[in-house]
């Protein structure tokens, strides 16, 4: 078998292994109690962002991808909460890919996750503002002034969507990716013989 055979059969099983670790870590989310009850804490990003220092930006973006389209039969959001998904974790782990592509050191390593979770945590609130929340206006008939009261439950000041965004959603998509990128660091130089075939 040559080189590039072996590499497209380990990339193959490593992608599908971490898509479904993924797939699992979607069910495990905690609700913060300083948070609205629909933003919760969970860790399916890490596989990409593992995936991603493995294989490169484009795995992170196909686990992030097919983890979506798994949990989409079993979607409570007619999948709008699945385009969230994939296209915050997207961001992230290609951010995070691209970067640690060009540098593949330790101080690489801790650079791309921390680029990759302030890139996700800057592109959550126009993606949030201009598609998703809008799209569960219209599709879900969920009524703006009570996503805003669920916000306002916590923080009263809060006068907009968009300003409830920055005050909550921005430094919440932060902290979820800024764990995910302590956690890769302390578990993926023991991970990296399995993820590359060596022993």
């Amino acid at each position: 078998m040559t080189k590039n055979k072996l590499f497209s059969a380990r990339y193959v099983a490593g992608t599908a292994m971490l898509t479904a670790i993924a797939f699992i870590l979607m069910y495990l989310e905690f609700p913060i109690p300083i948070m609205p009850s629909f933003l919760k804490l969970d860790f399916s990003d890490l596989p990409a962002v593992i995936g991603a220092f493995a294989y490169g930006p484009l795995a992170g973006v196909l686990i992030e991808f097919l983890k979506n389209l798994i949990h989409l039969p079993f979607t409570n959001t007619v999948g709008i909460g699945e385009i969230s998904n994939f296209v915050l974790g997207a961001v992230f782990a290609f951010t995070v890919g691209m970067i640690y592509k060009h540098k593949k050191t330790k101080g690489g390593a801790l650079i791309a996750g921390l680029c990759g979770a302030v890139a996700m945590a800057l592109i959550s609130v126009p993606v949030n503002f201009f598609a998703v929340y809008p799209l569960y206006y219209s599709v879900l008939q969920y009524p703006e002034e009570a996503v805003l009261g669920m916000y306002q439950a916590i923080l009263p000041s809060m006068k907009s969507i968009l300003q409830c965004l920055f005050v909550f959603n921005l430094p919440f998509t932060l902290v979820k990716g800024l764990i995910s990128v302590v956690i890769t660091m302390l578990i993926y130089k023991p991970l990296s013989p399995l993820l590359h075939g060596r022993r």
